[in-house]
Formats: structure tokens, C-alpha cells, sequence
């Protein structure tokens, strides 16, 4: 699985998808937060608080990381590869995870730089470091939950169809059902509004906000990302046999 994990880690650097990746993310972000005047404007507000950062970046994100899984297996599929992989002394679980944790990787990467935002609200606050990181520990714990949730329903999406535009489609979709579709729903429901909320990843990572990392919470976004990967493992087992 090492050796799938690099692999994956080099293609991403090994061409400009890596780059692009963390340049969008960190452009659109500096953008809305530092620069555009409106709602997400951090100096606007008057508060130092990250809490536009943790607004903006879910919706971000619900575009990017599919950009980025698509590729995962729609290719191989398209290219042929797939029985390459396969042929290979790994088990399939090992194959999903290295496609997985090679994405989550390059994620990850993207949001580092970002913490630079806490040490400059930090010095910006009045008086200095007048800034809650419970509450920004939290939101970034709960991003990181959310990134593999995404991660994982990308990587699904991607074993479907050897067509990487409709794994493409398919992925924001479900991210987006996931992150707000059940939220939107609830307001619809009377009685079972609450329970419909919680099945929505808004529900747990605006929970995780807070500062206090509750386990249903935690449990939940790592039942989402083990479920999506089980389905990824489940659709190339069907492709394998």
C-alpha cells in the first residue's frame, strides 16, 4: 500500500494537478477572506475569528476534492490499468486506501498554509491574541473529518464510471446531498427535523465548531468515510471477479 500511497503522492506533483489544487484553495480563500467585500470579509467584520474560513471552505471543497478523485480509478478503468493494479500482492482494501489516503494527503497539504490565518487574527486582535482556539482547534478537527468524508465519496464515485466527468458530477452531488442536502431537508419536515438534521456532516462539523469534540460526532464522519470506502471496495471486487 506504501508504494500505491507514493505513487499516487507523485502523480499528483508530478504534473500541475498538486500545484493547481492548493493554489486554487488558498486563492479563493484569500480572496473572499482578505480581499472581496462581503459576508465572508474577515477584516470587515470586526472580530478576529476563522469562522468565515470554516463557512467558506466546506463549499470549496465540495468542488475541489472531487476534482481531485475523479481521476482515482475512472482512469485506470479508461486506461486499462485497473487489472495492472490488481495483479499486484494487495488486497483490495490496500488499494482503496492507497488511492484514498494519497488524495487525503494531497488535502491536507492545502489547508496547512492556512494556519498562517490564526497567527495574523492572533496579532490582530485586540488586545493581541484575543482569538478562541478552542473553537479554532475544533473547526480545523472537524475539517479534517470532513475532508475524508469527501475524500472517500470521491473515491467511490470514481470506481462507477471509467468517465471522469461524471464521477466528477456525481461526487459534488453526493458531497453536496451529504454536507447540506439533509440540513435543507429538515426544514421541510415537521416532527423528524432534528434527526434528518443529524444525518448531514453540516450537523457534526458545525457541532466540532464549538471547541467541544463530542465522540457521536467523530464516530459519525468515520462511519460516513468507512462506508464510501466500503462501497469502493465492494464495486472492485464486482470489477476483479
Amino acid at each position: 500500500m506504501k508504494a500505491l500511497l507514493l505513487r499516487e503522492i507523485k502523480s499528483f506533483f508530478g504534473s500541475p494537478i498538486g500545484y493547481l489544487v492548493i493554489a486554487i484553495f488558498l486563492l479563493l480563500n484569500g480572496l473572499f477572506l482578505w480581499v472581496f467585500d462581503g459576508d465572508f470579509n474577515i477584516l470587515n467584520s470586526g472580530f478576529a475569528d476563522l469562522s468565515p474560513f470554516f463557512t467558506l471552505a466546506p463549499w470549496i471543497l465540495i468542488f475541489l476534492i472531487p476534482a481531485v478523485t475523479m481521476r482515482s480509478f475512472s482512469d485506470e478503468k479508461k486506461q486499462g490499468t485497473i487489472e495492472l493494479l490488481f495483479t499486484k500482492p494487495l488486497t483490495v482494501w490496500e488499494i482503496v486506501n492507497g488511492k484514498f489516503f494519497g488524495a487525503l494527503l494531497l488535502i491536507v497539504l492545502a489547508i496547512l498554509p492556512t494556519v498562517v490565518y490564526v497567527f495574523v487574527l492572533s496579532s490582530l486582535g485586540n488586545p493581541e491574541g484575543n482569538i478562541d482556539m478552542g473553537s479554532t482547534l475544533g473547526s480545523y478537527f472537524g475539517l479534517l473529518f470532513l475532508i475524508a468524508g469527501y475524500t472517500a465519496i470521491g473515491i467511490f464515485t470514481s470506481a462507477l464510471s471509467d468517465n471522469q466527468i461524471v464521477a466528477f458530477i456525481v461526487s459534488v452531488f453526493l458531497c453536496f446531498l451529504f454536507y447540506f442536502g439533509f440540513e435543507g431537508a429538515s426544514g421541510l419536515i415537521g416532527g423528524f427535523s432534528g434527526f434528518i438534521s443529524s444525518l448531514g456532516m453540516d450537523y457534526h462539523f458545525k457541532s466540532m465548531s464549538r471547541g467541544v469534540i463530542d465522540t457521536r460526532d467523530v464516530i459519525y464522519f468515520v462511519s460516513i468515510t468507512i462506508l464510501f470506502l466500503s462501497l469502493t471496495v465492494y464495486k472492485l471486487k464486482t470489477l476483479k471477479w
